[in-house]
């Protein structure tokens, strides 16, 4: 099984702490549109033997597009890829393009999957991060949309500076109170070359807590487990039967194709990703070229991803898995390197799966990168 993901690069304002590809120029978005589809066409043949189990329409801001372009694209997939007989196709969304409208339009395309990105429930934390919608746009398109959508996931963000942790309950309460099924959740984090970034420097901003960031995080863990919700990945968590399959995939090493400016995609050999640069890529498409770059894999990037990826979710890294697939000395390694863990409660060894425990959660990315290899002889 494998997914397709598609990347709409517009949104239509910068939210201050987003480093992702994007315009906030439409003049484009018609022929981006018409570039997609071809991409589409042209890398067809990279996955004639692969069943399509997931469709995803992440950005950038997918929701901007209209519903006869949103049913172009997924029908071009279905008209050159071999598609599952009930696949996830999910549509990212912000609230502001969440009409009533809209929500019924969608609903009766093949889009089955909503991830909203809400990240607050209170305004100034909305206008602090230059979000597009407001605290009430964000609770009526969750009215709406759960009238006619059964899977939908929502995104939040923790950290945020001046939020207390009652307030930070207080979103969750209220996120739980429309009964989604999946909620996303991360640590808002400064990145270089945001607006957010320059705001802190210039003292506008105060700088994200780490400290608050982790309590905020043991809230969220605590109240959605005892909500019935599984932490299946460090960022993700859902009822059961509805853990996200295209990031799941992701996670669990499958193969995905990635289409328009700066998508990545994986084959399990090698990764390429396009051209971060919307004229770029529209340019190249048009003269019938890739615009991408390939890296093959080597075994030190393969081990370093699956450590990665397994210590985040609930699935753990395999210990029989890193044997038959990277050697016995890499296991003798990656089991050295884990005793310090081991010894402080941060990582557990249950049958042969290594996992972190609930206090390594948090820390989770700075173990895997302590369990990297650097040279493999």
């Amino acid at each position: 099984m494998s997914g397709i993901y598609l990347h709409i690069p517009f949104c239509k304002q910068a939210c201050h702490y987003c480093d992702f590809h994007f315009s906030t120029s439409m003049k484009k978005k018609d022929e981006m549109v018409f570039a997609l589809v071809k991409e589409l066409v042209m890398r067809a043949g990279e996955f004639k033997n692969e069943i399509i189990e997931t469709i995803y329409l992440g950005g950038g801001t997918p929701s901007v597009l209209e519903i006869p372009e949103l049913k172009l694209l997924i029908d071009t997939v279905y008209q050159n890829y071999n598609v599952a007989e009930h696949p996830e196709i999910t549509l990212e969304a912000n609230p502001d393009d969440l009409s009533n409208n809209k929500i019924l339009q969608l609903c009766k395309n093949r889009i089955n999957r909503l991830s909203i990105g809400i990240q607050s429930f209170f305004e100034n934390d909305l206008k602090m991060m230059n979000r597009a919608h407001n605290a009430e746009e964000a609770k009526a398109c969750l009215a709406e949309a759960t009238k006619y959508f059964d899977n939908i996931s929502i995104d939040l963000i923790y950290g945020i500076p001046g939020m207390s942790n009652d307030q930070w309950r207080q979103n969750i309460e209220t996120a739980l109170s429309f009964g989604v099924p999946h909620i996303s959740s991360y640590a808002l984090t400064v990145e270089p070359k945001t607006a957010l970034k320059k705001l802190i420097q210039t003292g506008k901003i105060v700088e994200p807590n780490d400290e608050v960031a982790q309590e905020q995080f043991v809230i969220l863990v605590e109240t959605l487990q005892t909500n019935g919700f599984i932490h299946y990945e460090l960022s993700n968590f859902g009822k059961p039967n509805y853990f996200s399959k295209n990031n799941s995939s992701y996670w669990l090493g499958k193969k995905y194709l990635g289409i328009g400016p700066s998508a990545h995609s994986y084959n399990g050999v090698s990764r390429s990703w396009n051209v971060a640069n919307n004229s770029l890529y529209l340019k190249s498409i048009q003269e019938d070229q890739l615009p991408n770059e390939v890296e093959i894999l080597s075994i030190n990037d393969r081990y370093n991803e699956y450590i990665m990826t397994g210590l985040r979710t609930i699935w753990g890294v395999d210990l029989q898995h890193i044997e038959t697939e990277f050697g016995t000395a890499t296991l003798t390694y990656l089991k050295k390197q884990a005793q310090k863990f081991l010894d402080d409660g941060l990582l557990v060894i249950d049958d042969t799966i290594l996992k972190t425990t609930t206090k390594g959660k948090f820390l989770t990315d700075g173990i895997a990168s302590d369990l990297f290899l650097l040279n493999l002889e």
